[in-house]
């Protein structure tokens, strides 16, 4: 009798961790997670993503910003698309500045018409970025998928885990940490901005001193200062933009760390890779790297995506696929 238990609680206990086992490779991402349930998916978001490049050529770094700033907030759940009185949207980061929502709306519409309540919001956002960078002349990658969308978004949250172009470089290093990346991270990552533009009011505090004339930003080149004081007049609204790459505007690169060098980054967070007390010990050499190498770059990139992708993605019976990814499914 005694064995008898002995044996079945062996037995028991086995399969409580094959259980456990299973539960967790179910809740990993995988590149073909929808090769059954939406095997065209990948060619669906594609062909869309296509269109509206080709509308509007900015759009590639919009859609890219948008993951980034999806996956820094509650994790990669889609959060930053939903509507309403707490929405990410209206966060200081995405204010007035976070685009691209409609082309989702129709990226989305386009894999409801073959595969129905199917493919979660966040990964369809995952995959345009992907995308975005390749259409753009940069790498591709396989992207691990099966993330399920959040319910709620997190207002607040946005307001104080997206890093800032106004922020020092300790604080940018300490928020990629947070959200479990790395210092290469932070270098690779920043460089999407080898492609996109940005409003004056995200770096107009570089070109003027208070009395509105001079340029207290000695890391910024001279000429680029004259330049760019003539886009964003102190008496401006704040809403002119201007490449975050002037040498190739829409091609992903790694001109962007050649800007650096050269004292040509835009945002005051781009510089100060370079430039910076700090960058000495932590980011300046990653920069000449990339800089010289762009494969290494690539390479890099590449890696970080993936990991950024993979930050507290909600999966298995947490969340939800939504239907609009504007709202939570009632």
């Amino acid at each position: 009798m005694q064995k008898s238990i002995r044996k079945f609680g062996g037995h028991y206990l086995l399969l409580v961790i094959m259980f456990v086992l299973c539960l967790c490779v179910r809740s990993q991402l995988t590149t073909d997670f929808y090769s059954k349930t939406c095997p065209n998916v990948l060619q669906i978001v594609r062909k869309e993503v296509m269109k509206a490049i080709k509308v509007e050529t900015r759009m590639a770094a919009s859609l890219l910003r948008l993951h980034f700033h999806d996956c820094f907030v509650n994790g990669c759940d889609a959060s930053v698309l939903l509507d309403g009185s707490d929405s990410e949207k209206f966060a200081l980061a995405n204010l007035n500045s976070a685009r691209g929502f409609e082309v989702l709306d129709t990226i989305k519409a386009a894999v409801e018409s073959q595969c129905s309540g199917v493919v979660s919001c966040a990964d369809i956002l995952a995959i345009a970025s992907r995308d975005s960078v390749l259409l753009s002349g940069g790498p591709t990658w396989k992207v691990p998928l099966g993330r399920r969308d959040g319910l709620v978004a997190n207002q607040s949250a946005a307001n104080t885990t997206l890093p800032s172009p106004f922020e020092d470089l300790n604080t940018i290093i300490a928020k990629f940490v947070a959200v479990g990346l790395n210092i290469t991270d932070v270098v690779s990552l920043s460089g999407a901005h080898t492609i996109g533009l940005a409003k004056c009011a995200t770096f107009s505090t570089r070109l003027f001193n208070f009395s509105g004339t001079g340029a207290p930003d000695t890391t910024m080149d001279t000429t680029m200062v004259s330049e760019l004081q003539s886009l964003c007049p102190t008496n401006g609204d704040g809403n002119n933009t201007a490449p975050l790459d002037r040498n190739s505007i829409d091609l992903f690169d790694n001109h962007y760390f050649q800007n650096l060098i050269n004292k040509k980054g835009l945002l005051g967070s781009d510089q100060i890779l370079y430039s910076s007390a700090e960058a000495e010990s932590t980011t300046k050499s990653i920069v000449e790297s990339y800089s010289s190498n762009a494969s290494l770059f690539f390479a890099d990139f590449v890696n970080s995506m993936i990991k950024m992708g993979n930050i507290s993605p909600r999966t298995g019976n947490n969340g939800e696929i939504r239907k609009n990814c504007r709202v939570a499914n009632s």
